[in-house]
């Protein structure tokens, strides 16, 4: 059973690095509220995954798009979403207050920012797809989909100990963790660049 895919997604996901912004968003939230919210951002994380990994190769092929172009493409985002992590700056894209107050009214916090684009971003999305085409199997694609499930339960898991993580780990401990999982996403993206790159110019493999 190969884990890459699932610790790949742990890392660039990075749950652990929401907490202190699951926290912001939703303060003055009563505690259904809360649970609300968690619960939906969690499963947004997941449909948006298994919906990747599901139909992403199809609209790949809809837009005419290569798999080794994207995944040259894919890597680079990887790449630059590594290099903000090791700066402990795990946010795929920034959401003002004006944004956040502007769309309050007609989606929940837990869809817009958390679980898009804070949890699932295009950094997120891109390395389903790229994981999907390397299913071979209908197994392998299910299991795919399992590790979404993972990430997601792991997800719930870190927003709902939200107080307990913040006040045990403290900011720099956030950042340590952003980190690390940063360093290992930024050696999983080379590695992503490199396979897409062989693909395009064969004289690469030597």
């Amino acid at each position: 059973m190969d884990l890459k895919p699932l610790l790949t997604l742990i890392a660039i996901v990075n749950p652990m690095a929401v907490v202190p912004f699951f926290i912001h968003y939703t303060q003055g939230f009563s505690d259904a509220q809360a649970k609300r919210t968690i619960r939906t951002a969690s499963l947004s994380v997941f449909i948006v995954m298994a919906v990747c990994a599901l139909i992403g190769l199809q609209i790949l092929g809809f837009f005419g798009i290569s798999l080794a172009g994207f995944q040259v493409g894919g890597g680079m985002l990887l790449l630059m979403s590594a290099l903000n992590m090791l700066q402990a700056k795990p946010i795929e894209g920034k959401v003002n207050e004006h944004e956040l107050t502007g769309n309050a009214g007609m989606h929940s916090v837990g869809v817009v920012p958390l679980a898009i684009p804070l949890l699932a971003g295009p950094a997120t999305m891109s390395t389903v797809v790229i994981y999907a085409e390397q299913s071979q199997t209908l197994f392998q694609q299910g299991l795919l989909i399992v590790y979404a499930a993972v990430v997601s339960a792991l997800t719930y898991f870190c927003m709902r100990m939200a107080h307990p993580i913040s006040q045990t780990l403290g900011r720099t401990g956030i950042n340590i963790m952003t980190r690390l999982m940063g360093l290992i996403l930024a050696a999983l993206a080379v590695e992503v660049m490199a396979s897409g790159l062989s693909q395009l110019f064969p004289a690469l493999r030597g």
